[in-house]
């Protein structure tokens, strides 16, 4: 059986690009970097997603096509089903998850990998406004939750593992690859 690896973090740590930047050397181990279905827009900048409407999603949802989903943000995520084909192969899975969603991932897949990317307080709103998806309140709001969920998630939860994307991208690519690693091992 391979190994759920979950990866959460606030809208703007870099979660996108640390996929993409981690895909080749992961897929190369047998591990599959999933691309999530969103209600986003196909014009959204950022995450390779499939971009459905809520109708489609609704729809997709209902037929069982998704292991998991959720609501976030006024968007729903869903992740495919066909990661429990992966996974029952031996393959590990890589996601881009939801911290509200974790502990419902955790009853579904038991001995998922939970790691939490991180980033400083500035430098993520440096990052949201860059990306140009939100108005000033709503990046307000987002900065505002990141706040309550961070204590939340160290101090409770010594099961997710935390890298900081505040500084060197490459370093954090790194970490997540020796993180994945040491747990395989």
């Amino acid at each position: 059986m391979g190994t759920l690896i979950f990866l959460i973090g606030p809208s703007g740590s870099g979660k996108d690009s640390l996929l993409q930047a981690a895909r080749p050397q992961l897929e190369a181990q047998r591990c599959h970097v999933v691309r999530r279905v969103i209600t986003r827009s196909a014009e959204a900048v950022g995450e390779d997603a499939e971009a459905v409407s809520p109708e489609q999603f609704d729809r997709l949802e209902a037929d069982g096509a998704f292991a998991m989903s959720w609501r976030a943000n006024g968007l729903a995520y869903g992740i495919p089903v066909q990661i429990n084909e992966w996974l029952a192969a031996g393959d590990d899975v890589l996601v881009n998850g939801s911290r509200a969603y974790l502990p419902q991932a955790r009853r579904r897949y038991p001995d998922l990998l939970a790691i939490l990317l991180t980033v400083e307080p500035t430098v993520l709103r440096q990052r949201l406004l860059a990306r140009g998806r939100e108005s000033l309140e709503e990046i307000d709001e987002r900065l505002a939750r990141n706040a309550q969920f961070q204590p939340a998630a160290s101090a409770t939860d010594s099961t997710v593992h935390i890298l900081d994307n505040s500084t060197n991208f490459e370093q954090t690519v790194a970490a997540l690859l020796e993180r994945i690693a040491r747990h395989r091992h």
